[in-house]
């Protein structure tokens, strides 16, 4: 019991003194607590692949926001584990919680050997030869049709769970988890040197650091767990099919992660529980669904330049000029060093 009060101080003076982290703590409690409310399967359908993307675009923002290998092609991780986890459950009769990490591991080697032209090439041609790896998959998909679906895709995949609500809770479970994973790793002296690397790698280099090993691993981790997101995504529409190795499906995460904001892993998140809804609401106006969508990322893109989050976090949040500790926007003195700090308007 001795920890108890040491939570509540933690929570008081750690969390809900950021407007940032008390957002993100409401935000948690809406996700876990949402099915109390409301059991409505469509609602579910929404959050659940809100929950899916936010994996997929997450895992993109490890690889090219942190370390600035933009990738145009990463649906290939994507639909090839989507695609193996259909085949081995096919073939071997495997349930969906062996075939999921398998397919997941297989994208990570994929991702290395993707990975490995990123040691001659870089930015626009990088990701030109990103982006020729899902064509090239979705050619051997139409050449092998009786093994792939062809056009038609896999379908009748066993489901991840016994019904929508279990199926909720796994996927956000899986994506809450998989996001702890991503933050401790871009948190940690591996996220350090992404960062040098994204920055000016030839002086990272001239440092003694092995940069081909730490961009391989980038590609490799941001390969599983885009592999983790496409295996429960065709599991839970239970067909896996050639839409999840298309040019429009590698161009979402990108969408997703600038609109919340780039190099971050709460902006991606952040930008897909926000799309992925809006275009579900913007079906009441078919004809100009996507003319509007388009026009808001223009705005946003207009207006806050950095994405939302940080657009909204810079308004709410201070720096503090001596410590670099983050302090809500109505505190007069730093709650850590206690310097004076300036106070300004929210929207100014």
């Amino acid at each position: 019991m001795w920890s108890l009060p040491w939570f509540f101080l933690y929570l008081r003076h750690e969390v809900l003194a950021l407007p940032g982290r008390a957002i993100a703590l409401l935000f948690l409690l809406f996700l876990l607590l949402f099915p109390l409310f409301s059991q409505d399967p469509y609602h579910l359908r929404v959050l659940t692949l809100s929950a899916l993307f936010a994996i997929y675009a997450a895992s993109w923002d490890l690889l090219s926001g942190y370390t600035g290998q933009v990738s145009l092609g990463h649906a290939f991780f994507f639909g090839l584990s989507g695609y193996a986890s259909a085949i081995l459950g096919r073939e071997l009769g495997l349930p969906p919680g062996l075939t999921i990490p398998l397919g997941a591991l297989l994208a990570t080697v994929a991702g290395v050997l993707v990975g490995l032209p990123s040691l001659r090439v870089k930015g626009p041609y990088l990701s030109l030869v990103t982006l020729a790896f899902p064509i090239i998959a979705l050619g051997f998909i139409f050449l092998f049709p009786g093994f792939t679906g062809g056009e038609l895709g896999l379908s009748g995949l066993a489901r991840l769970g016994g019904s929508r609500l279990q199926e909720y809770y796994l996927v956000v479970g899986v994506m809450l988890v998989a996001l702890y994973l991503m933050w401790r790793l871009t948190a940690s002296r591996v996220g350090l040197f992404f960062h040098a690397i994204r920055e000016d790698e030839a002086a990272v280099r001239m440092v003694g650091v092995n940069t081909v090993a730490y961009k391989l691993l980038a590609f490799g981790a941001s390969a599983f767990f885009a592999g983790l997101a496409g295996g429960l995504y065709a599991h839970y529409l239970r067909v896996a099919g050639p839409d999840s190795l298309s040019l429009f499906t590698s161009i979402q995460p990108v969408i997703w992660t600038v609109f919340g904001g780039i190099a971050t892993l709460y902006g991606p998140v952040a930008g897909t529980f926000l799309l992925v809804p809006l275009l579900e609401v913007l079906r009441v106006a078919e004809e100009w669904r996507m003319v509007a969508f388009a026009l808001l990322i223009l705005l946003v893109m207009r207006f806050l330049p950095q994405g939302v989050v940080r657009g909204v976090l810079d308004r709410l949040e201070e720096e503090c000029p001596r410590c670099k500790a983050r302090n809500a926007f109505t505190r007069r003195r730093c709650r850590v060093c206690g310097v004076t700090l300036r106070v300004k308007e929210v929207w100014a």
